[in-house]
Parts: C-alpha cells; structure tokens; sequence
C-alpha cells in the first residue's frame, strides 16, 4: 500500500497541498518560525497551533492557500497590512513567502505585538515587518494607514461585515481585502454583501477549499473598492462590532 502523505513535517506533501515550492531559505525561516513560536508560547499566549499539522497546516498552509496569485510575482513589491495578527498569522507567514512585500502587523494587545516583533527579527525579517499596537479602528483613520494598502488581510478577527469595516478603509483604490473565513452560508453571504454596499466595495472573488488531514473547510474573499471608503468609516472603537453593518441599518 502507498504510504498516506504526511504534514506534520515541511515536505513534499505539505507544499504540494499548496501548489507552491519554498525556497531552502524560506524553508528555514518557517522552521525558525516555528521554533521562535514555540519559545514564545511559553511566556505569552500566543496560540494553541504549534506542532506538528498544527502548525503547518493549520498556521503556514492556510496563511498562505488563498494568495496563489501573489505566490507567482513574489518579489513584486506590494504593502501588505495585517489586521488582529495575535500570534503573526498570517503575516509573519506571508512576509516569509512574499520576499518583496512589506507587511504591517496590527494588535491591540502589547504582549503579543512584542513578541511578534521579537519573532520577526529573530528570523531575519526587521527590515520589512512593522508592528503597531494599537485597535484597528484607529489604524484606520491614521493617514499613514488609511488608503494605502494594496492587500489588507485579516485572519479568524470577527464576523465578516466587522472585518470588512476593518480592511477597505485601509485599500489604495486598486487593492484588495482578503478575508479568510471558517464555515459560510447563505446569511453571512447577504450580510457580507450589504455591508459592503455601505463601504463602496465589492466580492471580487470567492473560493472555498478543505485543508488536508481533517483541518476543516476554509473559504477566502476578495474585496475591491468600487468608489472612495466613505470617512464614516471605521467607526468609533467598539461600533463595528457591536452595530455590525450587514445586520443593522447604517
């Protein structure tokens, strides 16, 4: 009999389920990743993902399954922002796989952005990761942020109308928003959709897909502006989660 593939390790398998082939460096900074993920773990509770499929399913392949287009023009230069990045996922997995990208990581919890911080220069990527501590409705109205982004993600942060008042406002007109969502019906579909009519954007994109060794089923949206983020929004810290768009009248 065949032998079944394994993903508990960084091999063939693990990029294969990707559809994409790291290089020796960038193998090793993942490697590195982990192993600075699980000396931190220890001091700061950062996630319960750490080894084995775990981490390399759960963190490293499904940070980085939706950005096939990005993976075939990684150098291109690309500012990349982060949104409730907690333990640096996807970010830090990202800023690893897109050599030319610049990433900024956003947190509102000061013990988590250290630590990403201190993973980031541990594995040799200080140059091109900018860490702000601070909630992302602020991060939102900061003329340094707002609009300049040409792919704002954000990763198991909230509901998706929420998340979508998080990431357009901070899109240049021609960028994206990535949502990464678990489960998906028909209601987070027309709530999604509503919301967005408030936020002058659109689903460019959607894609669902099963993540291997019973991960679970995963699905990604892209965003694109159709129209200038009104400057209603985001809303007042608290306001986008509380008073979600698709679902109340805005």
């Amino acid at each position: 009999m065949p032998t079944p593939p394994t993903y508990s390790v960084p091999g063939p398998a693990l990029w294969e389920a990707l559809g994409w082939t790291p290089s020796a460096e960038q193998r090793h900074q993942f490697e590195a990743l982990q192993q600075e993920l699980l000396r931190w773990n220890a001091r700061v509770n950062l996630t319960r993902l750490l080894e084995r499929e775990d981490f390399w399913i759960a963190q490293i392949l499904d940070s980085l399954w939706p950005l096939q287009d990005e993976l075939r023009t990684p150098n291109a230069p690309r500012r990349c922002i982060d949104v409730g990045t907690g333990g640096g996922f996807p970010g830090l997995a990202v800023a690893i796989a897109l050599p030319g990208a610049q990433l900024t990581l956003v947190d509102s919890v000061g013990r988590k952005t250290a630590a990403v911080l201190a993973m980031a220069e541990a594995i040799g990527l200080k140059e091109r990761v900018r860490i702000r501590t601070e909630r992302v409705e602020l991060t939102g109205r900061d003329r340094g942020c707002r609009g300049q982004f040409d792919l704002a993600m954000a990763r198991a942060v909230a509901a998706a109308p929420v998340v979508a008042e998080y990431l357009v406002p901070l899109l240049q007109p021609q960028g994206e928003a990535l949502l990464y969502r678990g489960r998906w019906d028909q209601t987070d579909q027309r709530e999604l959709e509503q919301a967005l009519l408030a936020l002058k954007a659109r689903i460019r994109f959607q894609e669902g897909r099963e993540l291997p060794a019973g991960k679970g089923m995963r699905h990604q949206f892209r965003l694109q502006p159709t129209a200038p983020c009104p400057k209603a929004y985001p809303r007042a810290i608290g306001l986008p989660a509380k008073l979600p768009l698709g679902s109340t009248p805005s």
